[in-house]
């Protein structure tokens, strides 16, 4: 598949380098230019473009960039996507620590790939952002293996979400649907399942563990 990753951080510069070591077209982009990302394209062979080139005929795109950038992205970025494009959400509202308060989120209950969802005026699917970033070169593993860690991945469009699963799959993970959008508070910062190293069965148990209410140290 051809793959536009925007945002080449931890998560992005991994996805980049495992999904480029399966075979697929990957396109990857930063907010500070293509040529910053010369060692990386040249390890991975990856092409580095603008954030705007990125998407362009893109059956997945992947943004992992701080919450506090999504508004920065260019207006219509997803207008030049394959149709039917999956967009995979990697993003974690951090008030305290980077982002600073957002009242849409805090005040009016807004998930934070709702709202995500509203300011790049496309649906999401939320996966791996609980997932340790090393985890995706050292963790992946066969089908069926007992070991085998599992993601919760939460989204609206049912085919889109069909198309992640299936991605991550092929990454070495299983998946566990985490239901919709509205219901993805239940993988955000500081529940039972963000960063659980575990299988089906035990982040199933974690996403029904999980309370909607904020914890203090999550909260602006």
């Amino acid at each position: 598949m051809k793959i536009g990753i925007i945002g080449a951080g931890n998560i992005g510069g991994n996805l980049t380098r495992r999904l480029t070591a399966l075979g697929h077209d990957v396109s990857v982009a930063n907010s500070r230019g293509p040529q910053t990302l010369t060692a990386l394209a040249e390890e991975t062979g990856a092409t580095p473009v603008t954030v705007e080139e990125a998407p362009r005929g893109a059956e997945i795109v992947v943004i992992t960039v701080p919450l506090k950038a999504v508004p920065d992205l260019p207006s219509g970025l997803l207008d030049e996507a394959a149709d039917g494009v999956a967009v995979i959400d990697t993003g974690n509202y951090y008030p305290r620590q980077r982002d600073g308060r957002i009242a849409a989120i805090e005040d009016d209950g807004l998930t934070e790939s709702r709202w995500t969802e509203r300011r790049i005026g496309h649906p999401v699917v939320k996966a791996f952002n609980g997932t340790y970033a090393q985890d995706i070169l050292e963790r992946p593993l066969p089908p069926g293996h007992p070991d085998r860690m599992a993601l919760p991945v939460a989204a609206d469009d049912e085919p889109a979400k069909r198309k992640v699963r299936d991605l991550i799959d092929a990454l070495g993970f299983d998946t566990v649907d985490a239901g919709g959008i509205d219901d993805s508070w239940r993988q955000q910062p500081d529940t039972p399942v963000y960063g659980l190293r575990a299988g089906t069965s035990a982040v199933t148990r974690a996403l029904s563990q999980a309370s909607p209410e904020r914890t203090p140290g999550f909260s602006g």
